[in-house]
């Protein structure tokens, strides 16, 4: 339990952001994601939700979840090893990893522990064959390293940490930096390259044929975080691989259902073999309830309509094509993005809040604020993201507001 003394640390720090006007303070949001939605009892356009194909509310969705609310309830009970595997959560992992086009599944109750759950066991290699008097040595391999893209997602961060392994951080999407980095160790060191497929901050994607490259080059692991590709890119949504017609050339690839789906969620899909050690090996898997059932009914019925309809997915690729050529034609600066993840950059932190206050308040537009730590000091921006349903008009009037924004704030 804390005492005054600790507790005294700790007010300061929050005292402190509360008063530079740091602390967020997210808005409350009374009704579901949609292009417009209701927040603090008005309208607003909302630009910030990652539900990209409006599958959140989908009726059809909705109705099934209910199916599955009714039979089995809000809940699971334990973890899968105690109490069983639900067949509705086989059902979901044979549906993803055929969508994936991938041998098998695993989900997680959220793309987080996803992430923090598979990297460690990965890299770490927990069981280890031994000849011994009982058959089996149980030991945590040291002798890897793992090489991460620098604007990795927190849990990517999270991950490698918890693994305990030796780390190489590289320049972002730097090939050449890269190579330096793999080179500096002999074969006998067991690599994995972990990267962001579409990096969540920046909008733009992995180089993954030159990834790919490199790791047959050094005999490295890849692991790739599908999150915000999955169900967009690709010429059948299947992500970053689909994206680059090279499917099946990762070793394995994260996923959430958070996104694209809808839902809420994550999950590895790789060789059988890989999941099955996973299953016994990443403890976010091990030590926890799964999704929730009448979710998993909705995200099954997410992923066959988001197969099938595949206008939403064109949409949502038209709609970032549409606002970046809007922006560039405004002398915006929205980096490197080409995906449906489009900041804006304003630079300074508290410009950037400012802004987003000002689109909130005067021009009721939602869009958040990103700053450091969530982003490098000095490169502060507007993270805004586009849904199938955004029109144009709603486009128009975000780039009319922030010129507004911009002449007032002069960055």
């Amino acid at each position: 339990m804390f005492q005054r003394n600790d507790m005294k640390e700790i007010k300061e720090i929050v005292s402190w952001l509360k008063n530079k006007s740091l602390y967020p303070t997210p808005p409350e949001v009374n009704s579901p994601h949609a292009v417009e939605i209701i927040v603090d009892h008005k309208k607003k356009v909302m630009f910030a939700t990652n539900n990209y194909l409006s599958l959140m509310h989908d009726p059809r969705v909705v109705e099934v979840a209910m199916e599955g609310l009714k039979k089995w309830g809000i809940g699971n009970g334990s973890a899968r090893l105690l109490t069983g595997n639900l067949e509705i959560h086989n059902q979901l992992e044979r549906e993803v990893a055929k969508f994936k086009q991938r041998p098998s599944a695993l989900t997680f109750v959220s793309g987080y522990m996803a992430n923090s759950g598979a990297i460690p066991a990965i890299a770490s290699v927990y069981m280890v064959p031994r000849l011994s008097l009982s058959g089996i040595e149980l030991k945590r391999n040291k002798d890897s390293i793992i090489f991460s893209d620098e604007f990795n997602h927190a849990s990517i961060i999270a991950g490698i940490k918890m693994s305990g392994v030796q780390k190489e951080i590289y320049k972002h999407v730097d090939m050449v930096d890269l190579e330096s980095k793999l080179k500096k160790y002999p074969p006998s060191k067991r690599k994995l390259i972990v990267t962001d497929g579409v990096f969540s901050m920046d909008g733009d994607v992995a180089p993954l044929p030159n990834i790919v490259e490199l790791a047959k080059k050094y005999k490295a692991i890849v692991y790739l975080d599908d999150a915000h590709a999955t169900g967009i890119l690709g010429n059948h949504g299947r992500g970053l691989e689909d994206f680059y017609d090279m499917e099946g050339s990762v070793d394995i690839v994260m996923g959430t259902f958070t996104k694209a789906f809808g839902g809420v969620g994550g999950f590895i899909v790789a060789d059988q073999d890989v999941i099955d050690y996973l299953k016994i090996s990443a403890d976010t898997f091990i030590f926890t309830a799964p999704i929730a059932p009448p979710v998993v009914y909705g995200l099954i019925k997410s992923i066959e309509i988001a197969t099938k309809e595949t206008w939403r997915r064109e949409k949502v690729v038209a709609n970032a094509k549409y606002f970046r050529e809007k922006l560039k034609d405004n002398d915006f600066n929205f980096f490197n993005s080409s995906t449906q993840i489009v900041p804006i950059r304003i630079g300074d932190e508290k410009k950037a809040l400012q802004a987003s206050k000002i689109l909130f308040d005067e021009y009721d537009i939602f869009v958040p604020a990103a700053r450091w730590p969530a982003v490098p000091k000095g490169q502060a921006r507007l993270r805004t993201t586009v849904s199938c349903d955004h029109e144009s008009q709603h486009i128009d009037y975000l780039i009319d507001s922030m010129k507004k924004v911009r002449n007032s704030l002069k960055f």
